[in-house]
């Protein structure tokens, strides 16, 4: 005979939530870590003192949380999730009959209280102040990258570059297009660059086209990255247009803004060659006193087969070059485009010479252009083939480790919010969920023990 099941009819029941979230789960080891009280006190000036209590923030940022956590990108998806999962329910304090906001009320969060407290800002540093009071942060070697997560636009919806015009923005424009405008000064965003962009999107003009990936070109912004390499803990994160100008300004930004908020100032940072341009380096070594174990940026190589800057030896007690043959080259010290000194050879010793068509076939005297920083990208290849240096080569993948976490793991391919608010809010709270995950997998918080019998 076969057998039916019915929920059985009972009026009450004796249920703790507690006892069904198992001790090894994610949530249950995050909650060990995550102190919301500072999150209140900041947002607490927000709030009117009069009037119908509001929905706990509190329990808007644990949903956030979970739904990063657990790559849920949709606010109205993660309200039906944390109504339906006991974990859930458990981690966001809401019990079984606690009930669970609209998901309309995190937008208005999010434009608002939010925004204007920075909150979310916040919450990633006390995760990051957590991490260190736990030993996973080691202060001595940084290392810095970005990656490239695609915006929510179409290219079949944009204009050409050269047909945007500012003033033909209406004045009912959405929260991404004000947003765009509000940051046209600043050095990540409109500031960044001059060069128009090839096509921009009416819905998020901050959001770069770009085809850097080497397959079809798409509208993106970057999320970068500046992490510890003792244990890869984010210990800064910003959101920029995808270009290099702007993604070596926010790797000064995050140097200097961890310094002041943490008191960390590393000895050496590892980046790729989009970091080893001479204005960087020299940053780095003569502002900073920081270690730079990047790649120099330098095109001087020729491939012509005649002789690269790299052939002559510098002298610098004399400032100048020594050919191969032992002239030199001298600078009259002017300096042009505001970065090039130019050290020429004479005339008379390039016409006589044996090596003229290996070096100067096609100009009476050899010219060699050296940056005003050229000190520090010296500095920078003289740390090119030590052993430090094979060391931070290693460490700096852990950046690319953590960027396809994000895209593989939590789902982060493609931005859900836009703006440049909106990027800002989706890598905060993303890096803050990876900085949480790291806890919980290298703190873990042993299992309660056993009540005696």
């Amino acid at each position: 005979m076969m057998g039916t099941h019915a929920a059985p009819d009972r009026l009450f029941y004796d249920f703790c939530l507690d006892d069904h979230v198992p001790a090894d789960h994610l949530l249950r080891q995050i909650d060990h870590f995550l102190d919301l009280g500072s999150v209140r006190r900041e947002l607490a000036g927000h709030y009117s003192t009069i009037g119908r209590p509001s929905v706990d923030p509190e329990l808007m940022i644990r949903m956030l949380i979970v739904g990063y956590c657990f790559a849920i990108r949709s606010e109205r998806r993660l309200c039906e999730e944390v109504h339906l999962n006991l974990a859930y329910r458990w981690f966001c304090g809401l019990g079984l009959d606690g009930k669970v906001p609209d998901h309309s009320t995190f937008s208005r969060n999010r434009h608002g209280r939010f925004r204007q407290s920075n909150i979310l800002r916040h919450l990633f540093e006390s995760v990051v102040q957590r991490c260190m009071m736990e030993g996973l942060v080691g202060g001595e070697g940084f290392a810095v990258d970005a990656s490239l997560i695609q915006a929510d636009a179409n290219k079949q919806r944009s204009v050409r570059g050269d047909k945007w015009r500012l003033e033909e923005i209406p004045a009912d424009a959405g929260q991404a297009v004000r947003d765009y405008l509000a940051h046209l000064d600043d050095a990540a965003f409109g500031a960044a660059t001059t060069v128009t962009p090839k096509f921009v999107s009416p819905s998020d003009p901050a959001a770069q086209w770009t085809g850097a990936q080497r397959g079809p070109a798409f509208f993106a912004y970057a999320t970068n990255y500046l992490i510890d390499t003792q244990d890869a803990v984010i210990v800064d994160v910003e959101a920029t247009r995808a270009i290099r100008q702007a993604e070596v300004g926010a790797a000064r930004t995050m140097i200097d803004r961890t310094r002041e908020r943490f008191g960390l100032h590393p000895k050496r940072l590892a980046g790729d060659s989009a970091y080893g341009a001479a204005p960087m380096l020299a940053w780095l070594v003569k502002e900073r006193g920081i270690a730079p174990h990047i790649p120099v940026f330098d095109k001087s190589k020729r491939e012509d087969g005649t002789l690269s800057r790299a052939d002559f030896t510098w002298d610098d007690v004399r400032n100048l070059y020594v050919c191969p043959t032992g002239k030199t080259l001298k600078t009259t010290g002017k300096v042009h485009d505001g970065r090039t000194l130019l050290y020429r050879s004479s005339k008379y010793d390039c016409e006589s010479c044996s090596l003229k068509q290996r070096c100067c076939p096609k100009a009476p005297h050899r010219k060699i252009p050296r940056d005003i920083h050229e000190d520090a990208r010296d500095v920078a290849r003289a740390l090119y083939d030590t052993p430090a240096f094979d060391q931070s080569r290693r460490e700096r993948k852990r950046v690319e480790m953590l960027f396809a976490h994000l895209k593989r793991i939590l789902k982060l391919g493609r931005l859900r919010l836009r703006g440049p608010c909106g990027a800002h809010d989706e890598f905060l709270l993303a890096a803050t969920a990876q900085n949480l995950r790291k806890l919980a997998k290298l703190r873990p918080e042993p299992p309660p023990c056993a009540k005696p019998a």
